[in-house]
């Protein structure tokens, strides 16, 4: 499901910052060589997450689920000139096309990429974080937003891709496949949490934004 229309979405990519020149080529590699491109976070969004990011100024980002690395090189661009970002994610083949990006970059060594299990990785982790980004498997959302909360400093942000899941999560809970249901669930248990406020943003696929308190 679009939320909005091509020609809009088209207009406000065409009056927002404009990608980088590796992102863009980083876009289209990804396009042509990996498995579910839509899987990238792609111009708009990476926008919003580099602004995000550039507001917050972090001094440690964490991200799960790393793709090919889009997303990741826009957060990177609002460390701080020490700061540090770490990704994780299990796949070889989009890890190599990530870490080829990541060492082009600017931020080639403020980017750490664990390759792994998340959920085996994040205990592991003795850092405090400014910010989170969450987008992996859905089924573990939940799991994850467990994992980190208490890694996440006051005031600090977590966001999670595809809370919206082409707008799947609107249907009969009965009649909802596991992916959609761990999301809706997910959606739900952010709501009620006491310890974070949260805003659900019709961006592409859904961004829930949420600040710890």
């Amino acid at each position: 499901m679009e939320f909005i229309s091509e020609t809009i979405s088209n207009y406000s990519e065409q009056h927002t910052e404009a990608e980088s020149a590796l992102l863009n080529e980083l876009n289209r590699e990804t396009h042509l060589k990996a498995m579910s491109p839509r899987m990238l976070s792609g111009h708009l969004q990476g926008r919003v997450l580099s602004f995000i990011s550039k507001l917050a100024s972090p001094k440690n980002i964490l991200e799960i689920g790393t793709y090919t690395g889009y997303s990741a090189l826009c957060l990177a661009e609002g460390l701080q000139s020490d700061g540090k970002l770490i990704t994780i994610d299990p796949n070889e083949e989009t890890n190599i096309m990530a870490s080829k990006y990541f060492q082009r970059s600017a931020y080639a060594k403020q980017i750490e990429l664990k390759a792994g299990d998340a959920t085996k990785i994040i205990p592991t982790l003795t850092q405090t974080f400014d910010i989170v980004f969450i987008d992996a498997d859905k089924r573990n959302y939940a799991l994850y937003f467990d994992l980190i909360i208490d890694k996440v400093k006051k005031g600090g942000l977590i966001i999670t891709d595809n809370v919206l899941w082409s707008g799947k999560v609107l249907m009969d809970e009965k009649e909802m496949d596991a992916d959609t249901k761990a999301i809706h669930d997910f959606n739900k248990k952010v709501n009620e949490d006491r310890r974070v406020i949260n805003l659900l943003l019709p961006v592409r696929d859904g961004l829930m934004l949420m600040m710890k308190l």
